[in-house]
């Protein structure tokens, strides 16, 4: 028996996305600081801005990319999922430069281990800030209760 939480009120879907925001920020400030070839330059908050810009272009074109270059997924078992994460990256520096902002990542290798540190700190982040009562429950009875009664 599968039981599905109760819909998320709007106070809690702003919480979510306040924290997806904010996960992505530090997960985009982790890349500028570990990667070479990435670099950043300006106040704190426009981290914040370029990370706007990443989840717009990563909601906009991932999907369609992923429809696209499905065999190639399927061929590399997954692998070329990094090379579209490379991509998405790199063009949230050309349309975060092109809004002003002094994002830039210097070619396609600094691109795909920013996006795989992108990542991978946004799954130990998401997964450290994940609420325990999200999600499905999973309750597994044993024997029917028709069957006690027989007994």
């Amino acid at each position: 028996m599968i039981d599905y939480p109760q819909q998320p009120t709007g106070g809690q879907r702003i919480r979510s996305l306040l924290l997806r925001w904010l996960i992505s920020s530090l997960a985009i400030f982790a890349a500028i600081y570990l990667v070479p070839g990435i670099h950043f330059a300006g106040p704190g908050w426009q981290i914040g801005v370029i990370a706007v810009v990443f989840g717009l272009i990563n909601i906009l074109l991932r999907p369609l990319l992923t429809l696209l270059t499905c065999p190639l997924i399927i061929l590399t078992l997954g692998l070329f999922g990094l090379v579209i994460n490379a991509a998405l990256l790199l063009l949230t520096a050309a349309v975060a430069s092109s809004l002003g902002f002094q994002f830039t990542i210097d070619g396609f290798w600094p691109a795909f281990f920013g996006g795989l540190v992108i990542s991978l700190v946004t799954l130990i982040l998401t997964t450290l800030a994940r609420d325990p009562n999200a999600g499905p429950i999973i309750r597994v009875q044993y024997g029917r209760k028709d069957d006690d009664k027989e007994r």
